[in-house]
């Protein structure tokens, strides 16, 4: 029988979960390199170039690619011939590996999970409890998947019910459209159909996990009918146009994973998980030998990308000057680079400064004719001014803008994504702008950042108010001062252009 120590298990989900902080799967850079080659929509391109960027500074400085450093989920395979040698539950030493990761001071990791999902939703402050999924099966070995699920994509998640006659396909056209921009693409869709309604939300989940093979697929052709219904479904969502970030463009997955079970004769259960640009997982087996070792993807992977800057494509922007006669010369997909001083707050700080308003009381600063920036960022170590500091996606902020706009004279707002219709109505009633940084590139995004201090809120932790100095820092117009919105023109002009 296989002895596994538990500090072998221990070690090794901390270290997975290190690695897969700073390191994308190389078949998904790979596939990431194809679709920038081939992309003709510019926003669209230089998104994907910036996530790109962003990765291999990610693999090289050994630093998050993204602020969202996820919820850990662990899927844990024990061989029916290996036992561990513990007193404590899988999930327990999961949990124990995960803390060891995100506490890390050589590279620390942003803590996202609260314990209490309904009252205090106090933070745990060290990323426990992850989601773990035990399997008994044949063998003498453990093995283990470990991912990180960023919340943007997280919370694009849909299930449906579906009667035995509707149609799957129909279902996931429609219910992609609807998902917004949210969930970071260009990225994968996971689909699980059959079974229960656990059971196919989980298979979705697992089908992530599966290598990229679209490429091949599509190469070789389909060899059975869930491999056509794959390729369509691929050709289909494409064809939406949504693009890299909703910006619109020629891609916004770059493949479709699949998995089925039987289910009951009056159901048909289906699961829609999208992943996002930060695209991570990896997986280790566990055979008593010692803990698990990862080796970093060959740089050589990654392709040699130059954003293109150039005065005449980016309009630099002085925020300690803004004047609303700026705000308004600004249209749909310019390209801007902020410098200055701005503001930071998410959601508990939206929260906390609206009722403040609501009671008459003062904000604890100023936010007449500033710029705020929907981030939570990682703690900095050694030399940096702040960690990744990518942005979160906007559309929570929405409830929070009319007041905000009205009654504190903020003019600009970015974030990632789509904004409601209501938000848009506010920023065009008060003739203000909202612009997006790039989701997936939290560390091009920091290093624009010249100086970081906590003027608000600091027992939010991540989630208090910072002001940034930031100098050149690249953002797109998304809505102008007239209402007009980018992740609705960008994928109109762009849907149906896909080859």
């Amino acid at each position: 029988m296989t002895v596994i120590r538990e500090d072998d298990i221990v070690a090794s989900v901390a270290a997975a979960a290190q690695f897969i902080s700073c390191y994308h799967p190389a078949d998904y850079v790979r596939a990431l390199a194809a679709a920038h080659e081939r992309e003709q929509s510019p926003a669209a391109r230089e998104a994907i170039g910036q996530i790109l960027i962003n990765s291999r500074l990610a693999a090289l400085g050994r630093r998050p690619m993204c602020q969202d450093t996820g919820v850990v989920n662990a899927f844990v395979r024990v061989g029916l011939g290996a036992r561990i040698a513990t007193a404590r539950s899988i999930e327990e030493l999961v949990d124990e590996g995960v803390r060891r990761a995100y506490r890390d001071p050589a590279n620390p990791l942003r803590a996202s999970i609260i314990a209490d999902p309904l009252f205090t939703r106090r933070n745990t402050r060290d990323n426990t409890p992850a989601v773990t999924h035990t399997a008994v099966v044949p063998g003498e070995v453990v093995t283990v998947v470990i991912a990180a699920k960023g919340g943007g994509s997280e919370n694009k998640s849909r299930f449906a019910m579906l009667n035995p006659s509707d149609d799957v396909e129909e279902w996931v056209l429609r219910t992609v459209e609807s998902l917004g921009a949210g969930w970071c693409p260009p990225g994968l869709l996971g689909l699980g159909v059959g079974g229960s309604a656990e059971k196919a939300m989980l298979m979705a989940k697992e089908a992530l996990l599966a290598p990229i093979d679209m490429p091949d697929l599509l190469a070789r052709g389909p060899a059975d009918a869930e491999e056509e219904m794959r390729i369509r479904l691929y050709r289909a969502v494409n064809a939406l146009g949504i693009g890299a970030q909703g910006l619109g463009g020629l891609t916004t997955v770059v493949d479709v994973k699949l998995r089925t079970f039987p289910t009951h004769a009056a159901s048909k259960p289906v699961a829609l998980i999208p992943q996002c640009a930060a695209n991570r997982h990896v997986s280790f087996v566990l055979d008593g030998s010692g803990p698990a070792t990862f080796t970093p993807p060959d740089l050589a992977d990654w392709p040699e990308i130059v954003l293109d800057r150039t005065a005449g494509l980016a309009r630099r922007v002085d925020l300690d000057a803004l004047t609303q006669d700026e705000i308004e010369r600004w249209v749909p997909g310019d390209t801007l680079l902020l410098s200055g001083r701005m503001l930071t707050g998410r959601d508990a700080a939206h929260k906390r400064m609206v009722d403040l308003v609501a009671r008459g009381e003062p904000l604890p600063v100023d936010l007449r004719g500033r710029a705020i920036y929907y981030v939570g960022p990682v703690d900095p170590v050694g030399d940096e001014v702040i960690g990744p500091a990518g942005p979160t996606t906007a559309t929570r902020m929405d409830r929070f803008t009319e007041t905000l706009l009205a009654r504190t004279g903020l003019r600009v707002m970015i974030g990632k994504a789509e904004r409601g219709p209501a938000a848009i109505e506010a920023i065009a009633r008060h003739r203000a702008a909202y612009l997006i940084a790039v989701g997936g590139a939290a560390i091009l995004v920091s290093r624009a950042i010249r100086a970081a201090r906590v003027v608000a809120f600091e027992d939010l932790g991540m989630e208090a108010i910072y002001e940034f100095t930031v100098e050149d820092m690249p953002v797109t117009v998304a809505v102008d001062s007239g209402g007009r919105s980018l992740h609705t023109l960008g994928p109109a002009r762009w849907r149906g252009r896909v080859a």
